[in-house]
């Protein structure tokens, strides 16, 4: 038997060196402009190629790591799986700038399948090895540092490209350089004694301890999770017990029907956005081609970065009831999301397109940020990290069906200006969905705010009729006695 303390100021180090990971792990200069790499004369793939060959094999590569992955990450306790993506992501660049033909992209879309299905260590890492009561201010810590690095990265990309005249295999070589920094701060890393849902250690809380997860309403996991009975981190107790924390965490995340479309929305609009993000540079190439013009695509990332991360800082400070209130809004920003995409796809402006781009990254943004909140706040982490987990595959799923319908060469194959409309009339039909059910929750709210003001008033109005008969009585009640005094 163990005793599991840690003081207060551990949180420290492993929040700065995971921030530290974060912030250069996602600042890639050259991700901006991989489509005009890929598309130009340094690689020599063909427009089509990349739209209905390439970038769908990330997606069914992304789906059918995403599970698997997201149990070993807890199995293997995070550092691993950290360490490995900073491998992947060196070795994701090593072959943008020195490997050759189709086959070797066809490879590179598989390595970064990898590296985007291991970002789940990213978050749950810090989880693991700090306290609840940590959990909140390291998130935004955590956030802030992956944030800045894509916005710092976007920019830089720009520069190099707009002002320097860099070309693209140097910008990539850049960004080889700044991902290796992020595989040796990997090894830095303070290795986690536990997991979420795989114990490998028998571990008895401490008093505090105990008494904070009792305050964030985590006691009973906390208990479960941390008592485990025998074995070895890849023992069959361990397994067994895992299985159950796993099935108990789904019904107690969706077991409000809130949280259900809650969920349902962040699934719908993230497969939605994903499709976008990966195809969003094509869209502009065929507007303007690269070859015979200058690209901004890493100042509009950026510039969108910072709106929407504004946008959703702001929104935390915004007192709305989102619990009758939040549906309308999911419907009301999908409707700008989806004239955002319309505008992306249907014009011929590639200042318009970029705005359009703008608007709907801030959007998202902003609805995934008030998503996530009201998610989490009704929920234990192991139930929170769960949900994430499975909102994420049902919107994988969600986007390699579309890929694979749409996109994938074998089926219909549509046309990068096809796809935009497509995407845009997705998000139309999430946009009415949420409003119809936004307007029947808010309906049914001031009913029943109806109804209870009405009840209220009828209970004062007995109230009141009782009062009047009682001193209507007691005043017949005098008078006869009077009466018969004087009768006296």
């Amino acid at each position: 038997m163990r005793t599991n303390s840690r003081p207060r100021s551990s949180w420290v180090f492993p929040t700065a060196m995971l921030s530290l990971y974060g912030f250069f792990a996602n600042c890639r200069p050259a991700e901006p402009f991989l489509t005009p790499y890929l598309v130009g004369p340094y690689k020599n793939i063909s427009e089509e190629q990349v739209t209905n060959y390439l970038f769908p094999i990330w997606t069914y590569s992304y789906l059918a790591l995403l599970l698997p992955v997201f149990l070993l990450t807890d199995l293997l306790r995070y550092k691993v799986v950290i360490v490995a993506q900073g491998l992947f992501l060196v070795n994701n660049y090593i072959l943008l700038c020195f490997a050759q033909g189709l086959t070797a992209m066809t490879v590179l879309q598989v390595n970064f399948a990898i590296v985007t299905s291991t970002e789940v260590a990213y978050f749950s890492y810090i989880y693991s090895i700090i306290s609840v009561r940590l959990y909140q201010r390291a998130t935004g810590y955590l956030r802030s540092a992956m944030l800045t690095g894509y916005t710092f990265g976007s920019f830089l990309g720009q520069v190099l490209v707009s002002v320097a005249g860099v070309s693209y295999f140097c910008v990539n070589a850049i960004t080889l350089g700044i991902v290796s920094v992020a595989f040796v701060v990997s090894f830095c890393l303070p290795t986690p004694h536990r997991g979420m849902f795989f114990r490998g250690e028998t571990e008895v809380p401490t008093t505090q301890e105990h008494h904070s997860a009792a305050e964030e309403n985590t006691e009973g996991a906390e208990e479960e999770s941390t008592q485990v009975a025998g074995g070895g981190w890849c023992s069959w107790n361990t397994i067994a017990h895992a299985g159950h924390l796993l099935w108990r965490s789904f019904l107690q995340s969706y077991s409000s029907k809130q949280l259900v479309y809650w969920s349902l929305w962040w699934a719908l609009a993230t497969a939605g956005y994903f499709q976008i993000f990966n195809y969003v540079q094509l869209m502009w190439n065929h507007i303007e081609p690269s070859g015979s013009s200058s690209v901004y695509n890493g100042g509009v990332e950026a510039i969108a970065t910072l709106l929407g991360a504004g946008a959703a800082f702001t929104i935390g400070h915004v007192k709305v009831t989102w619990e009758v209130w939040g549906e309308v809004a999911l419907g009301m920003f999908s409707a700008v999301a989806a004239a955002a995409v319309f505008l992306i796809g249907l014009t011929s402006s590639i200042w318009a397109s970029y705005a359009g781009y703008i608007i709907f990254k801030a959007s998202y943004m902003l609805l995934i940020t008030i998503t996530m909140f009201q998610i989490a706040e009704n929920l234990s982490m192991q139930c929170y990290a769960l949900t994430f987990g499975i909102n994420n595959f049902t919107a994988v799923l969600l986007q390699t069906t579309v890929t694979a319908i749409v996109v994938d060469e074998h089926v219909l194959g549509m046309d990068i200006v096809s796809q935009f409309v497509i995407y845009g009339t997705y998000y139309a039909a999430i946009s009415l969905l949420f409003m119809i059910r936004g307007t029947y929750t808010a309906c049914q709210h001031y009913c029943r705010l109806r109804l209870d003001r009405e009840s209220r008033e009828d209970t004062k109005t007995e109230a009141i009729s009782s009062y009047n008969y009682a001193f209507t009585e007691t005043s017949t009640t005098i008078c006869l006695v009077d009466l018969q005094l004087s009768c006296y």
